[in-house]
C-alpha cells in the first residue's frame, strides 16, 4: 500500500502546481486517481444479477397520457432543462471542430435541429425551456462562436465546460503537463459522468434551481432521436423518480451497449467492461439482456446537488489507455449512466427505437439524409412507407469515412426504403436518383473506377465492375 500512498502524495504536489485548472478540478482528479489505485471491485457477481421487472424498467406504452390542458403542459415544461453533451469532436468523420456542427439534413446541423425543436416547444406552450451545452476544452471556443447565430432565437442557451484533467504518465504516475506537455495533448475531458460535478462547479445548477427548474434531460448531441418527451417528464414528476434512463430493445448491432440490471435490490447499469470474461458472450446475446442504454437520461436537479455535495457519486472508473508522442498515458473516465444506482426511485423506461438515432459515422449520415426520414419542425421522422422496423445495415468502405469524401461521391442520396443491406468498397461513385432494394453489394476491383449511372435501380445485386451493371 505504501507505494500507492507515495504515488498519491507525489501526484498531489504535482497537481497543485498545474495553474491551468481550478481547485475543484484538481480535487476531483486526485480523488478519481485515488479511487482507481484503491482497486475498487469493478466486476459484478454474476449470480446476483436479476432481470429488472416492469416496475424498474417501465414499458413506454404503459405511461399515462400527457395532460390535455396546454396550461398543465406548460407547467411541466417550465420545470425542464435540456442539456446536450457537446464535448466531442467530429474527428472520426474527418471534421475539425465540434461534431454538433456537422450538417445532417437540408443544410441544418445537429445544433440547428436541437434549437428549432426547443424553439417550437417554447412557442407552442409559451414556456421557457433553456438549452445547456456541456462543452469540453476541445469544443468550447468553436461553440461560443457558433451559438452567437442563435442570439435572436426564442431560447436561452447556456454553455459550460466539463472538467479538464491531466493525462497520467503510466510509468511514474506523474501528470503529463508536469513534464512539459502543457498543450491540449496533455489534457483530457473525463467522460460524460463528469456532467454532474461540472453542472455544480460551473454555478449553472444553483442558477437553474433558483429559477424553479426541477429536471434536466441529458442526451448526446449526435442522437437525433433524443427529443423532449412529455409523457416521460410527466411520469417522473408524478412518481418522484430522481433518475430515469431510457433503454430500448437491443438488436445485433447494439451488443456492446450497457444494459440495466437489478443488483442487490438496486437498479444498476452493467457495462461490458464489468463483465467477467467467461460471461461476455452471454452479455452480448439478446436473449438474456434484451435492452441497452441510449444515454438519454432524465435527472432531478435537487438530487444532483445533494449527491455532488456529499461526494456520493462514485461511478465505475473506465481506464482509457492512450499514447502521446510515444509516451503511454492513462485517462480515467466515468459515464453518466453509471450514476443511476445512487439516486432514489431510479427507473428505466423502455422506449421505442425511434428515440435512439445516433450519427456516429457516415453510414448513419446516409440513413438520415435518405428518404427513410423526413424533417418536420426540426424533428427527424421515419418514413411510414418503410414497413420493416429495423433500418438497413450500411457498410461503407474507407473511401467514404470522411464527410467531405462521402458527400462528393453521391450526386444525391439513393432511395433506400426497400433496402436490407448495402456494402460499398473501392472507388465507387453514385449518380442521381438511384434506388437500392434488398441486398446490394458494390465492391469495385482495385484500380477500377465504378460509376453507378443516374436513375439506376439495383435490387439484390452484387457489382464488381461496369459489366455487372
Amino acid at each position: 500500500m505504501a507505494t500507492d500512498t507515495a504515488k498519491i502524495s507525489q501526484l498531489k504536489s504535482a497537481v497543485a502546481n498545474l495553474n491551468q485548472i481550478s481547485e475543484s478540478e484538481k480535487t476531483g482528479f486526485v480523488n478519481l486517481v485515488s479511487r482507481y489505485l484503491s482497486g475498487e471491485a469493478q466486476q459484478v457477481e454474476w449470480s446476483k444479477i436479476q432481470t429488472p421487472t416492469d416496475e424498474v424498467v417501465v414499458p413506454y406504452d404503459t405511461l399515462a397520457p400527457t395532460p390535455e390542458d396546454p396550461e398543465e403542459t406548460k407547467k411541466l415544461l417550465d420545470k425542464l432543462v435540456v442539456l446536450k453533451l457537446n464535448g466531442g469532436l467530429g474527428t472520426t468523420m474527418g471534421c475539425t471542430g465540434p461534431k454538433s456542427v456537422i450538417e445532417v439534413r437540408n443544410g441544418l446541423t445537429f445544433l440547428d435541429l436541437i434549437v428549432i425543436q426547443i424553439e417550437n416547444l417554447n412557442k407552442k406552450y409559451g414556456c421557457s425551456v433553456p438549452l445547456l451545452l456541456m462543452n469540453s476544452f476541445n469544443t468550447h471556443d468553436d461553440t461560443q462562436k457558433i451559438v452567437e447565430k442563435y442570439s435572436n432565437s426564442n431560447i436561452e442557451i447556456h454553455t459550460f465546460n466539463q472538467s479538464q484533467y491531466p493525462r497520467l504518465v503510466v510509468d511514474d504516475f506523474v501528470p503529463l503537463p508536469s513534464k512539459g506537455h502543457t498543450d491540449k495533448d496533455g489534457w483530457y475531458p473525463p467522460g460524460h459522468g463528469d456532467v454532474f460535478p461540472s453542472l455544480k462547479n460551473s454555478g449553472k445548477l444553483d442558477a437553474l434551481l433558483s429559477k424553479g427548474k426541477e429536471y434536466v434531460f441529458v442526451a448526446n448531441s449526435d442522437n437525433l432521436g433524443a427529443v423532449v418527451d412529455l409523457k416521460i417528464l410527466n411520469h417522473l414528476i408524478r412518481n418522484k423518480n430522481e433518475y430515469c434512463m431510457e433503454v430500448t430493445p437491443k438488436t445485433l448491432a447494439d451488443v456492446k451497449g450497457g444494459t440495466l440490471i437489478s443488483y442487490e435490490g438496486k437498479v444498476q447499469l452493467l457495462e461490458i467492461a464489468q463483465v467477467p470474461d467467461q460471461h461476455v458472450n452471454e452479455f452480448k446475446s439478446i436473449e438474456k439482456f434484451k435492452i441497452f442504454n441510449t444515454n438519454n437520461l432524465w435527472v432531478n436537479l435537487k438530487a444532483i446537488k445533494r449527491l455532488v455535495e456529499a461526494d456520493a457519486l462514485e461511478m465505475e472508473i473506465i481506464p482509457n489507455p492512450k499514447e502521446v508522442d510515444g509516451v503511454k498515458v492513462l485517462q480515467l473516465e466515468t459515464a453518466a449512466g453509471a450514476a443511476i444506482k445512487f439516486f432514489d426511485h431510479a427507473i428505466g423506461i423502455n422506449v421505442p427505437r425511434s428515440r435512439f438515432l445516433p450519427v456516429k459515422a457516415t453510414s448513419d449520415l446516409l440513413l438520415v439524409q435518405s428518404d427513410l426520414y423526413t424533417l418536420v419542425d426540426g424533428f427527424v421522422i421515419r418514413n411510414p412507407a418503410r414497413t420493416i422496423p429495423a433500418n438497413p445495415s450500411i457498410d461503407l468502405g474507407p473511401e467514404y469515412k470522411k464527410v467531405a469524401n462521402f458527400l462528393s461521391r453521391f450526386k444525391s442520396i439513393p432511395s433506400i426504403i426497400e433496402l436490407d443491406s448495402l456494402k460499398v468498397a473501392g472507388d465507387v461513385w453514385f449518380g442521381a436518383g438511384i434506388t437500392l432494394k434488398g441486398k446490394v453489394s458494390i465492391v469495385a476491383k482495385s484500380g477500377v473506377k465504378l460509376e453507378i449511372p443516374d436513375g439506376a435501380i439495383l435490387q439484390n445485386k452484387e457489382i464488381n465492375g461496369p459489366e455487372d451493371l
